[in-house]
């Protein structure tokens, strides 16, 4: 059995009354896949806006496996020293991270958050050595569309993401880049120009489930 984990930041974890691109995912998967599979994490929970943390229960539709590893306002940062219990504890296969923005927002320079991409999969294959791991870029955000000095960070930070993931792709532990949606609009696809509405969780989760398709042949081509 396949047992995927989802980990991210705002964007992932979601907040109170919505699906999230994690049950597009497992839609997806389990109509697809053709085999046993899990979504795995030491979380549940969704953002409770009103409270200001990580405890609501009230998804759009509950009756699917909730676990993530995702947090409001947690980036590569706070994943990194998080990953290699996660990771050993659900034993996890198939990491689906969407990291970044956070990090360069509020924490780290470009480079610094490539580092934090390097320690991230360092850990997570001190866990499972056979760990697969797919990345999605930092997508279109408002604040990279109105701070060009931000959309220069984000540029960069991808193009970083990209060498780290080619420099650290192994046979046994291999790193796969996902593209961003191609048609990705923070008018259409967001409520914020952040954090996604349904047409964004079906495009995030399509970046996700092609990307898996195409690379390692899990699944097939996404029609959420």
């Amino acid at each position: 059995m396949l047992r995927f984990m989802p980990v991210g930041d705002s964007m992932t974890i979601g907040s109170a009354g919505e699906h999230t691109w994690r049950y597009r995912m497992w839609e997806h998967l389990r109509d697809t896949h053709g085999g046993p599979f899990a979504l795995v994490g030491p979380r549940e929970t969704l953002y409770d806006k009103a409270a200001d943390a990580p405890t609501s229960y009230a998804y759009a539709d509950p009756d699917f496996p909730r676990a993530h590893l995702a947090g409001w306002g947690e980036g590569w940062l706070h994943m990194a020293p998080l990953i290699a219990e996660a990771v050993r504890a659900q034993r996890a296969d198939v990491l689906l991270v969407s990291l970044g923005l956070i990090d360069l927002g509020f924490y780290t320079n470009a480079e610094q958050t490539a580092e934090n991409v390097r320690r991230f999969v360092a850990e997570a294959r001190t866990a499972n050595p056979r760990v697969r791991i797919a990345v999605l870029p930092v997508i279109p955000n408002v604040r990279a569309a109105e701070d060009a000095p931000f959309a220069a960070q984000v540029t960069l930070f991808n193009e970083l993401l990209a060498k780290a993931a080619a420099d650290l792709d192994e046979p046994r532990s291999p790193i796969l880049l996902a593209s961003p949606p191609p048609s990705y609009d923070i008018h259409l696809d967001t409520y914020d120009g952040t954090h996604p509405n349904a047409s964004g969780e079906h495009k995030i989760a399509a970046a996700f489930a092609d990307a898996l398709h195409q690379a390692w042949g899990v699944g097939e081509p996404y029609q959420g």
